[in-house]
């Protein structure tokens, strides 16, 4: 039966002692801590009796240390021994001093900053070769066993993280190319050029705007779903679930993913192509007066289906990786909700990044082939 924490006050042996009785705990400490610290208030080595308590915990061993004044040396202590040890670590921790933590400024402070961003480069590559590694493996074992390839979650997938894209995609590219047509229309108007808008239009639509303008909108959507999605399954430990009954996540999560932009990303780039053609027919059409047929065909004649595939040949890239960055960042989602939203956010700007990067390398690439 819980008791109250209680004290007398007697003498033995004509020295002042304190005979504590009762649960010296949180719960039943009320205000008997108060009462035997102001008891004793100015008493010389007092004795403490504690043979009598039933309970003690942190809360109780605190409050008899102040009573005491804060220092277990200065009185003597009578109590059984899990008693006396629980005093000694309660002592011990009051007189634990916390240093503050001291920020170094000016140029060790810049050092160090560069020293934890190139140690984080490692660690995200190392981190990154990981998953790759766990992702080919799950490729592998699909590729041997059909069987285990999972193609209700890629078509669900596709419908939601890629079809479900057109609409967007389709109307951005549209502004975009009315916008390239706008522009083509008044700058080379002034040198009596304005036919050649056609093939700006052509060339900056099939060969850049229409792979560029679809990745970056499905890595805002897509990237950012893929990595809230997987990280609040990790939050959750039902990836750790999946693991214990044998499933394997990168199998079960990761790789429809991927699937999914695979089969959608050159649609919607496709869309995209037409949708910006579309919107520079419309603006050479209304501002130069030049029929769609003569559009087409100078589209046809002059800038060819070369551009076309060029820009249809990045989309398995740009695929790949913005479902990569996505599924990685959700995989490296801690156990707090902080971590999720910076993950979620870095997975939408590194696939941003890697994109715009990516197209610098095809640029490149097929300058120096002179394609």
């Amino acid at each position: 039966m819980a008791l109250p924490a209680d004290f007398t006050l007697a003498d033995q042996d004509g020295r002042p002692t304190a005979v504590l009785s009762g649960d010296w705990t949180a719960r039943g400490l009320l205000d008997a801590g108060l009462r035997l610290a102001k008891a004793l208030d100015g008493v010389e080595r007092p004795l403490f009796d504690l043979t009598g308590v039933n309970r003690c915990d942190t809360a109780g061993a605190y409050a008899i240390l102040r009573a005491a004044g804060d220092d277990l040396q200065r009185v003597d202590v009578q109590a059984r021994q899990g008693v006396l040890r629980l005093l000694e670590l309660v002592s011990a921790a009051i007189k634990v001093q916390t240093e503050p933590t001291v920020r170094p400024g000016g140029f060790k402070a810049l050092l160090e900053r560069i020293g934890r961003g190139v140690f984080g480069l490692f660690s995200d590559a190392y981190s990154t070769m990981v998953f790759l590694g766990h992702l080919l493996t799950a490729f592998g074992r699909s590729l041997v066993n059909p069987k285990r390839i999972r193609w209700a979650p890629i078509v669900a997938l596709s419908e939601r993280a890629g079809l479900d894209a057109m609409p967007i995609v389709a109307t951005t590219t549209f502004f975009i190319g009315a916008v390239v047509a706008l522009l083509g229309a008044n700058m080379l108007t002034d040198f009596g050029a304005q036919v050649y808008s056609v093939e700006l239009i052509g060339i900056s639509v099939m060969r850049e705007f229409n792979i560029l303008i679809t990745a970056i909108l499905l890595a805002g959507r897509s990237a950012s779903s893929f990595a809230a999605e997987i990280g609040s399954m990790k939050m959750n430990q039902e990836i750790d679930a999946m693991q214990v009954m044998g499933v394997d996540p990168y199998e079960a999560l990761v790789l429809p993913r991927f699937a999914a932009l695979l089969l959608t990303i050159p649609i919607l780039t496709f869309v995209a192509t037409i949708a910006g053609l579309a919107g520079g027919i419309l603006v050479v059409w209304i501002v130069l007066d030049l029929s769609p047929t003569f559009f087409l065909q100078r589209i046809v004649d002059y800038v060819g289906a070369t551009h076309f595939w060029i820009g249809m040949s990045k989309a398995p890239v740009m695929a790949a990786v913005i479902a990569a960055i996505g599924c990685r960042q959700g995989m490296e989602v801690g156990q707090d909700v902080e971590a999720l939203g910076r993950r979620v956010t870095a997975a939408v700007v590194h696939a941003i990044f890697a994109i715009i990067l990516i197209d610098a390398v095809f640029a490149l690439l097929y300058m120096k082939l002179d394609i």
